[in-house]
């Protein structure tokens, strides 16, 4: 498979260039040069295919012939160890589990491809790579954890001080080895800046090889289409007009399940759930798309105001608004209805959510205010103890810490402060 720049102004590279670069050089992102739909034959037998097998024939187009069959069964193996259970709530509206990975997010499953696809083509490279990430809250630990010992692979993570949890911190600022954290004065956004310009700096990049492991990363995007074709395994005998409610931040999570669809995945409609950093339900209101600073809401995974994958989601639909507006829509809400949703999940269900979650329960309500026969299933992205605080607060019930969680809580916090791009490059050049 062949990849071209959304910016169309830098040459056709390869599914390999294209994970190592992680960025276009002109600056744009990176978008296959055609999707080939899955045979009925695959949709109709889909009972009989083990999650392995549904993604290796599922992703396989993508990353060929950059990695051979049996590498490609090898690296699908070890990244899906772990499982995707959907739970219902109630005959409308169901959620799918995404958090039972090693660092409890939806992150995991691209993290761990990503982190196994660059291993195999750096194994005979004598050069280090070094994977620079910025993370609203959760991409962080994933990214840690699934690169953790790497051979020939430094990580360095930026975060926004204050702006994660403190269990999402630990995550991604306590492993040692070849992970580094570096806590930012300022927003995600300014993260996401400081990376991008990393990526464009001729000074920079000319002494080491960067790459990126954000959903800008082909391998880090692709591979989450996986559980939305998972999700639709366990339902589809139930339910026919399936719904996906997506907590949305920077797009890679729903455009990924875009992708899924583009794939031939029978899907009726796709909700983009949310928080106050609402540029695309405003763009889908007005046609005007307008990134705006972030705002930080209790649900930090989603604080992004200048989404980077929303642009792959415009390429799917060739830039055609009316398309794209029949497969999506848009709602926000604010956090003090996300933690009344927390709380309606609790009475109602039994069922503690996550501040993500509940975005994305608000979303399928939403959407079958209007739409009752649709079958709505949101994305639980992240376990609720990640956000113990706002969880405990909301539900006035003690929560009881994972085995993942309690591994890093008597760790020590190993990071370097930084303000500007400046000290950034020192840092890496260092």
């Amino acid at each position: 498979m062949n990849y071209y720049s959304l910016n169309h102004k830098a040459p056709i590279t390869s599914f390999k260039d294209a994970v190592i670069k992680g960025l276009a050089p002109d600056k744009g992102l990176y978008f296959p040069e055609s999707i080939t739909p899955l045979p009925q034959t695959f949709w109709d037998n889909i009972d009989n295919l083990s999650y392995a097998e549904i993604a290796f024939q599922a992703i396989n187009q993508f990353v060929s012939p950059e990695i051979p069959e049996d590498t490609l069964k090898t690296i699908v193996e070890e990244t899906l160890s772990f499982d995707f259970p959907v739970v219902k709530l109630n005959d409308n509206i169901s959620t799918l589990e995404l958090f039972h990975g090693p660092t409890m997010a939806f992150k995991d499953v691209g993290a761990r491809f990503m982190a196994r696809c660059l291993g195999y083509f750096n194994e005979n490279n004598s050069n280090e790579v070094t994977v620079l990430v910025a993370t609203s809250g959760d991409t962080g630990g994933a990214v840690a954890n699934g690169f953790l010992g790497v051979k020939g692979v430094n990580v360095v993570i930026l975060y926004p001080s204050g702006k994660v949890s403190d269990i999402q911190e630990k995550q991604l600022t306590t492993l040692g080895e070849n992970i580094r954290a570096l806590e930012v004065n300022g927003t995600f956004d300014d993260c996401q800046a400081m990376v991008k310009k990393a990526f464009l700096d001729e000074s920079l990049i000319s002494k080491m090889q960067l790459t990126s492991a954000n959903s800008i990363n082909v391998a880090r995007w692709l591979p989450q289409l996986f559980y939305f074709i998972f999700a639709y395994k366990q339902l589809h005998n139930q339910h026919k007009n399936i719904v996906f409610s997506v907590p949305s931040g920077n797009f890679g999570n729903i455009c990924a399940g875009i992708m899924a669809q583009q794939l031939g995945l029978p899907i009726k409609h796709f909700v983009a759930s949310n928080n106050a950093n609402n540029v695309v339900t405003r763009y889908l209101i007005s046609k005007l798309y307008e990134p705006k600073p972030s705002v930080q809401t209790i649900s930090n995974a989603m604080d992004v105001g200048a989404p980077s994958n929303f642009i792959r989601v415009q390429e799917i639909y060739k830039n055609d608004f009316k398309a794209l507006k029949n497969n999506l829509s848009s709602y926000s809400f604010t956090d003090n209805e996300t933690k009344d949703a927390m709380l309606e999940i609790y009475n109602n269900f039994n069922y503690v959510a996550d501040p993500h979650g509940a975005v994305g329960y608000l979303g399928c309500k939403t959407y079958l205010k209007d739409n009752p026969d649709a079958h709505c299933v949101f994305l639980e992205t992240a376990h609720p103890t990640k956000f113990l605080d706002v969880v405990e607060e909301v539900i006035k019930e003690e929560q009881v810490l994972p085995k993942q969680i309690q591994s890093v809580m008597g760790k020590e916090k190993e990071s370097t402060v930084i303000s500007t791009y400046d000290e950034l490059k020192e840092f890496l050049l260092s």
